[in-house]
């Protein structure tokens, strides 16, 4: 039985994503980050579930290296559209198109999630789910909300947590920072089935 004077091991994000750091402090929990260098190239024949669970898992493992005594964080997410991945943009032009695509349709998000205890190497993952349904959205619309936000290196030119939400009509899913790619919900039962005081 876990104690309110147990000491709770160190808590590291595997990721260099400010948006995911952002949505962790939100817990209040300290926390440290590491940055994982692994291949994300997809495997053949690998489904965008198959390749966000696979992907989370080895980020967690590659950062589990580097730290003892601690429990570690591995998060990937994918965004879709109908069976076609959506990446970053990187150029106007690709996100006008990405926009136009998305207009008065459905994103389906993918965000992959697994918490390594490199004390024991148990590690638990999951794939949880959140679909975005875009407004019909104007030429005109796209075109000022890109020139005020450039979001070129956001999946699908969306930037969630800044301007984007304005694109957006209503969401489906059941964990709402799923969005920003790190299911807080998903994560705080994970964390406690390991022990770790929330509260301390």
């Amino acid at each position: 039985m876990t104690t309110s004077n147990t000491k709770n091991p160190t808590l590291i994000l595997g990721s260099s994503s400010p948006f995911r750091k952002e949505v962790l402090s939100s817990l209040m929990i300290p926390f440290d980050t590491f940055s994982p260098d692994i291949d994300e190239t997809p495997l053949s024949g690998e489904s965008p579930i198959e390749l966000v669970e696979r992907l989370a898992i080895e980020k967690a493992k590659e950062v589990g290296r580097h730290f003892k005594d601690s429990l570690v964080i591995g998060s990937d997410q994918v965004a879709m559209h109908g069976d076609k991945i959506v990446g970053k943009p990187h150029t106007h032009e690709v996100a006008v198109a990405q926009l136009k695509e998305a207009s008065g349709k459905r994103i389906d998000l993918f965000t992959g999630l697994a918490l390594l205890d490199t004390r024991t190497g148990h590690i638990q993952h999951e794939v949880v789910p959140f679909t975005v349904h875009f407004k019909h959205l104007s030429d005109e619309t796209i075109e000022r909300y890109l020139v005020k936000e450039q979001p070129y290196n956001c999946a699908g030119s969306v930037k969630s947590e800044g301007l984007g939400v304005s694109l957006f009509e209503r969401f489906d899913g059941d964990d709402p920072n799923a969005l920003i790619g790190l299911p807080l919900i998903r994560l705080i039962s994970m964390l406690e089935k390991q022990g770790f005081d929330l509260y301390s």
